[in-house]
């Protein structure tokens, strides 16, 4: 199936459409940096099954561009096998989980590349209707649209009014007719972008005045600011002095050893003479002084209101009675004071620093003003709610929201607990970084998974929370088999630090949430490892439980279940799995999935 999907790929990525992403870290930048939204709205496919008049309309497409019969064949009993299959609507896709195939994540953007064109040709007529106002003195918001499509999600932006958003979703909905997928007409109503939320690849997406983006700093958070800066100042000046200090002490003693070698009659030959380097040195010491000093406005301005004070040979009737050269000696003078003391343009006094720092803050504040008024940025919040339910319903916390153990942990080693909760926690972070809330996902991880970690590890080893943290560390270091305490799940410090900065498309943590891997008590060293490419016979036997099996829920009933979060298919339950060290460990941390797994030579153990 790689092979057909690399092949596939080279035929059909190039002609993609340049909003039809691969990667949803990339679709939530591209959505955030649309400017002034004023309506949007969600294609609403309901779940239903890729059949087969979905197949022949993807093969016809194909066909247009591949002219190999025998190609066409193999991918329609690929289909008719069930070898790949996949339901439209689904939370499922490009997830990592098994029962999804490396092809459809090609297959859907071949199949919905009608749609694209026909958001391409809506764009362009758009653009042609409504050009850019070059004069820039001129406040001119353009009608734009903007789309996103992620394999079988689609949103729509707009600046414009909202019979041109409703215009854009009947044609993109006829297009769609055309391919026979059906459409919730009702849960794609056009919403206003300011006043609504929009709900779009497992993240929340409003249009906001930029000042709630970037809120301007409180008056207490300025003054803690201007404290701060102060007492950096300071230091920075007891450095330098204690500098000085140590210099001119160094100096003394230099000096003092020398006068007691001549005052005992002791003689020092030297190659070039000494008094140039030493007038050379006390020359710059003493010009960087003078510098130093005068840098000050105030010492500048002193010493020139006492040199020009009371000058009587500015006087006209005095300056005609006395020799030219006297006079142009003084008028030097006078240059010479105003030029090195007279206190420069840009240097002001305390209170027209004050005074410039207010008109400085009401130009701000105008500006602030003005763009709340005349600009909309898109907000991206994390779902906080679903992230607190799928916590709860994890075993993470108890009905009170507090961190419990979970007890299904306990047969595990102490690696191996860390290792689970540090890929539930990586997986959350990586996924949630770009959105405006993120503290608040730091906040779960840092605080609700550590400490049901703490208690897991607590409950297996019979003893109390604060023995645990204690012994593991507050950053759940435990030692490997060569005696280095390491470190799996990510540190205080570490969580803290975290921000919007690498470009990755993580998995979301659906596939590590709902998969506990239980350790068996079988020594088998005979069977291989299961991870693909891997050679490796060192083997230990794992069970998988799935979250829903244990609870008894089914994930399809929204009221039980997390919206949004997937599962893996539950014929995987309690099947075992034989992987060696490596590849149960990056299992575990979230590094691979069970896409990643040879999932048809599963072991069969009672």
């Amino acid at each position: 199936m790689l092979s057909a999907a690399s092949a596939l790929d080279a035929v059909f990525a190039p002609r993609a459409a340049t909003f039809a992403y691969r990667a949803r870290h990339a679709a939530i930048r591209y959505l955030r940096s649309i400017p002034n939204a004023t309506w949007f709205f969600r294609v609403a496919i309901p779940r239903q099954p890729f059949a087969a008049r979905h197949v022949r309309h993807l093969l016809d497409a194909i066909s247009c561009k591949v002219d190999d019969p025998g190609f066409l064949d193999y991918l329609r009993d690929l289909f008719l096998s069930d070898a790949v299959a996949f339901e439209l609507g689904a939370s499922e896709l490009s997830r990592g989980l098994p029962q999804e195939s490396e092809l459809t994540s090609t297959l859907l953007n071949i199949f919905f590349d009608p749609v694209d064109r026909e958001v391409m040709t809506i764009r362009e007529e758009v653009h042609k209707k409504n050009p850019r106002v070059k004069d820039e003195s001129v406040l001119h918001t353009p009608v734009r649209v903007y789309a996103v499509r992620y394999l079988d999600e689609i949103m729509v932006v707009t600046s414009g009014s909202k019979m041109l958003t409703l215009e854009v979703r009947d044609r993109i909905l006829t297009v769609l007719q055309d391919l026979e997928v059906k459409v919730d007409r009702f849960g794609s109503s056009v919403h206003s972008a300011v006043s609504e939320k929009m709900e779009f690849l497992g993240m929340e997406f409003q249009a906001v005045p930029p000042s709630v983006l970037h809120p301007p700093l409180s008056e207490k958070a300025k003054r803690a600011r201007k404290m701060y800066l102060k007492r950096k100042a300071a230091e920075a000046q007891e450095l330098k002095n204690a500098r000085e200090t140590r210099r001119k002490k160094l100096g003394l003693k230099i000096l003092n050893h020398l006068f007691k070698k001549v005052r005992r009659g002791h003689e020092f030959e030297f190659d070039f003479r000494i008094e140039d380097e030493v007038r050379h040195e006390f020359k710059g010491w003493a010009e960087e002084t003078v510098v130093e000093y005068f840098k000050s406005q105030d010492h500048s301005r002193y010493w020139h209101r006492l040199f020009t004070s009371g000058d009587f040979l500015s006087l006209n009737r005095v300056r005609d009675q006395l020799p030219p050269a006297l006079v142009d000696s003084y008028d030097k003078l006078e240059e010479a004071l105003d030029r090195f003391l007279m206190p420069r343009r840009g240097y002001a006094m305390p209170e027209d620093e004050e005074r410039l720092a207010e008109e400085e803050d009401e130009r701000q504040y105008e500006k602030r003003i003005v763009e709340d008024l005349t600009e909309l940025k898109m907000r991206v919040n994390a779902p906080i709610e679903l992230v607190r339910k799928a916590v709860k319903l994890a075993g993470f916390t108890n009905s009170m929201g507090r961190p419990r153990p979970i007890k299904l942990l306990l047969c595990l080693d102490d690696a191996d607990i860390i290792k689970w909760y540090a890929g539930v926690g990586r997986r959350w972070l990586d996924f949630f970084c770009c959105c405006r809330n993120f503290k608040m996902i730091k906040i779960v991880v840092s605080y609700h998974l550590r400490f049901s970690c703490f208690l897991t590890l607590a409950e297996k080893h019979e003893c109390t929370k604060r023995q645990a943290i204690g012994h593991y560390t507050k950053d759940l270091k435990v030692t490997n088999e060569d005696g280095v305490a390491e470190a799996y799940f990510p540190t205080e410090r570490e969580i803290k630090m975290m921000g919007d900065k690498n470009l990755s498309d993580p998995k979301p943590v659906d596939g590590a949430l709902t998969m506990i891997l239980v350790r068996l008590a079988v020594d088998d060293t005979s069977l291989p490892c299961l991870a693909h490419f891997c050679t490796g016979t060192d083997t230990t036997l794992y069970r998988i439980r799935l979250l829903q099996n244990r609870l008894n829920v089914d994930p399809l009933n929204e009221k039980k279940w997390v919206q949004g979060l997937s599962a893996i298919h539950e014929s995987l339950n309690k099947k075992c799995l034989p992987l060696c060290s490596m590849h149960a460990s990056d299992l575990l941390l979230g590094k691979i999935t069970l896409q990643d797994i040879d999932c048809t030579q599963f072991v069969d153990v009672v």
